[in-house]
């Protein structure tokens, strides 16, 4: 039996969490079409009150990849910044921590 976590879709994951993130007050950045980007730059980049948090989202069986690995340990490296990689599982943990 699938749950519901395994039936999200990443793109509705990512408008979910978009659209909480703003309601809470955050300013949000999301490249629409990465085709012509960096490979494996996280896919959201938010700020509000002093915090920057960069954001991996994936599906409940989705793969992080070598060049989404390597930015986000590149990222988790810089003090001060915090690097999440979220899937629909951690939805309580992200409401947390957005609001």
């Amino acid at each position: 039996m699938k749950t519901l976590d395994t039936l999200v879709s990443e793109r509705d994951f990512m408008q979910n969490v978009l659209d909480l993130a703003r309601l809470t007050g955050w300013r949000c950045y999301h490249t629409h079409d990465s085709r012509r980007s960096e490979a494996g730059f996280p896919d959201i980049c938010m700020t509000r009150r002093g915090r920057v948090v960069f954001i991996e989202l994936k599906t409940a069986s989705g793969r992080v990849t070598d060049a989404q690995r390597d930015w986000l340990g590149a990222l988790s490296a810089c003090p001060g910044l915090e690097v999440k990689l979220w899937r629909p599982a951690d939805w309580p943990e992200i409401v947390r921590e957005l609001q």
